[in-house]
């Protein structure tokens, strides 16, 4: 897995304020997960807005190497799908498995979620 100050030095700051007002303004869905895993919720620490090379994702386990991703509608439309799977795949490669929800299943179906990810760590 990469270290934990992955990003190019001349960016690493930038994205570090990024996810910082990221965590400040959260989507309901990501609130929603967050008010679920942390606190070690799961048996396991979460940490939410980690940078990862040049990317920022909603939540990592970093010791047990799992990102979680909430997908909004605009994760769906023009060229994100594409430049969404070019950052998995970058994620994926540096040894971290993604998994992705949609904010309908967060918010309507969290516990589908949960069961989800508690059956990553088994």
């Amino acid at each position: 897995m990469l270290p934990k100050y992955s990003a190019h030095p001349d960016r690493y700051d930038s994205l570090r304020d990024f996810a910082r007002e990221e965590r400040k303004h959260m989507t309901l869905a990501e609130n929603v997960l967050w008010q679920r895993i942390r606190k070690k919720r799961l048996g396991h620490k979460f940490v939410r807005q980690y940078v990862i090379g040049d990317y920022v994702v909603d939540f990592a386990c970093i010791d047990d190497g799992l990102i979680i991703e909430v997908d909004g509608g605009y994760h769906f439309a023009g060229d994100q799908p594409v430049e969404d799977a070019i950052r998995q795949r970058y994620i994926e490669q540096n040894g971290f498995h993604v998994m992705r929800f949609t904010n309908e299943e967060v918010l309507f179906d969290v516990e589908n979620v949960l069961t989800q990810i508690e059956q990553f760590f088994k």
